[in-house]
């Protein structure tokens, strides 16, 4: 383990002694991929997809103590979980029979059966603010996965055709996805005629004239989120204007972000920019995105969340439009990070220079990739 390594892992975990004392906790118990992955410096936690991580991570004022699955022990010390981060006492392993639930093993940690201990859930939203400000560390790993990931999404559809299937264009997708590293967690494709679908599983349709492809992936326990669309032929009349309004949504929500402003405000920010734009009830239709990090929505915007923006957090909004008249869906969605005041308040973290876009308030944004 690198010298970088042990201070990105030091300083979170100092984030979360600062929850410990300020809830009169002696230990929280970590137990989802996310909350794990993000103090680990993006170890990867899990093998299988549907199920939660096969080790869990007590934290302590002192250290870290975490139950592992006994046969993954080997591979997660020597590839995850360096043993060089235990050797110094800082970290505690404790193997767990694999036929035992992993969270067993907090009752072979000396003395935590006299300990106060935080369950993650009960803390949820503590534990998102301490992931909400990405270290320099968190970036360094999170800028290429969401190039990669821009680079694969233009590959493919620069080669698609009316004629493939929604399956095709998402299978091309997925494997160049997986040749980089990257697990596809999410992936959405829709042809012209299922274009009022807001989360179009992918069918056997063809592609027809316009199609959205979709893709959330993970790489060392981040998630890097974009959308992007292909039209085959000339855009209908007033097509290209329905794409730019739904850009001017975006852009309201860009220029709103605030440093410490409270995350719910952003529902009057939507509310107020949809009808400017379409028709009032439109916001209603889908969810408009969130923050972003190492859980796919952390959290997603709804009224009741009670989480502060910050300098430093990364976000993937999500807002998205039907035109019955004209037959077409428009979607924006790319990962960015929210800078504050500056030069540059919002850095589009996937990026592909090959893919047409527009400047939008002074931001590059997609455009319709026109074949």
């Amino acid at each position: 383990m690198t010298d970088d390594t042990r201070t990105e892992v030091a300083t979170k975990h100092e984030r979360l002694v600062a929850i410990l004392d300020e809830r009169a906790l002696d230990a929280l118990l970590l137990t989802t991929a996310g909350s794990v992955s993000w103090l680990l410096a993006g170890a990867r936690t899990t093998v299988d997809a549907a199920s939660g991580p096969v080790f869990q991570a007590l934290v302590t004022r002192t250290g870290i103590h975490l139950g592992i699955s006994a046969n993954e022990v080997n591979r997660i010390l020597a590839e995850e979980v360096p043993e060089s981060l235990a050797h110094d006492g800082f970290v505690t392993v404790h193997p767990v029979p694999w036929h035992e639930p992993v969270g067993e093993f907090v009752t072979s940690v000396p003395g935590a059966d006299q300990w106060a201990i935080g369950e993650e859930a009960d803390h949820a939203a503590a534990l998102r603010g301490a992931r909400a400000v990405l270290l320099d560390a968190d970036l360094d790993r999170y800028r290429p996965l969401a190039q990669d990931l821009a680079s694969a999404m233009s590959d493919v559809l620069f080669d698609a055709s009316p004629e493939m299937s929604e399956l095709d264009l998402t299978a091309g997708l997925a494997g160049r996805a997986r040749a980089g590293g990257v697990e596809p967690l999410v992936l959405l494709a829709c042809g012209e005629s299922r274009a009022p679908f807001r989360h179009p599983l992918p069918t056997e349709t063809p592609l027809g004239r316009r199609a959205m492809l979709v893709i959330s992936g993970r790489r060392r326990g981040l998630l890097a989120h974009l959308t992007r669309w292909v039209r085959f032929g000339d855009p209908k009349d007033g097509e290209a204007e329905f794409e730019a309004r739904l850009l001017e949504v975006e852009a309201d929500i860009f220029a709103d972000l605030r440093d410490g402003r409270p995350l719910r405000d952003m529902m009057t920010t939507i509310q107020r920019s949809y009808p400017r734009r379409f028709d009032a009830e439109e916001w209603t239709r889908h969810h408009q995105g969130g923050a972003a990090g190492y859980v796919g929505r952390d959290p997603m915007l709804t009224p009741d969340v009670t989480d502060v923006i910050r300098t430093g957090q990364a976000f993937a909004w999500n807002p998205s439009a039907y035109s019955p008249e004209l037959g077409i869906g428009a979607k924006v969605e790319d990962t960015v990070v929210f800078h504050g005041a500056g030069p540059e308040p919002i850095e589009v973290l996937t990026v592909d220079e090959r893919w047409p876009t527009t400047t939008v308030n002074g931001i590059a944004r997609p455009s319709t990739l026109q074949l």
